[in-house]
């Protein structure tokens, strides 16, 4: 049993790590829509983002994955049968990673000097994030189905 505490005491850690990029770079996206492209804010926000993404939310994201999927189905305390909340959890977990991956796309955009969204989409996806979240710790915690 002590495995499994390590096991999930990484994964949540790994979550954290996620969670907090996926928070942050869409607010880094609002600043670098205001900046002029060529300026030294908008290179400086490149080299953020890409910091962010590379060296931060890509491993804790894979991290995620794999220590969420050991814990699934390396330990047997789950049966998957009668854990509906489980699966709305995955399909929580797999639309976050979706939006990484939107993420992902649009610093590219950036790095280009082709954004062509405004700030205010920005803001409003940066909602995404907190919205799967509260489902997530919902059907963890209190495994409504």
């Amino acid at each position: 049993m002590d495995v499994y505490l390590y096991v999930k005491a990484f994964h949540v850690i790994a979550v954290f790590a996620w969670m907090a990029g996926l928070f942050y770079l869409p607010r880094l996206y609002v600043y670098h829509v205001g900046a002029a492209p060529g300026s030294e804010l908008s290179e400086t926000l490149k080299v953020m983002e890409n910091r962010l993404l590379r060296f931060i939310m890509n491993p804790a994201m894979i991290a995620a994955w794999i220590l969420g999927l050991i814990l699934i189905l390396g330990f047997g305390v789950i049966d998957m049968g009668t854990a509906g909340w489980l699966h709305v959890k995955l399909t929580a977990v797999v639309l976050l990673s979706v939006f990484h991956m939107l993420l992902s796309k649009w610093r590219k955009d950036f790095a280009a000097d082709r954004n062509t969204r405004s700030a205010r989409f920005y803001r409003l996806i940066n909602e995404v994030p907190s919205v799967l979240l509260i489902i997530i710790v919902i059907m963890v915690i209190v495994k409504p189905m």
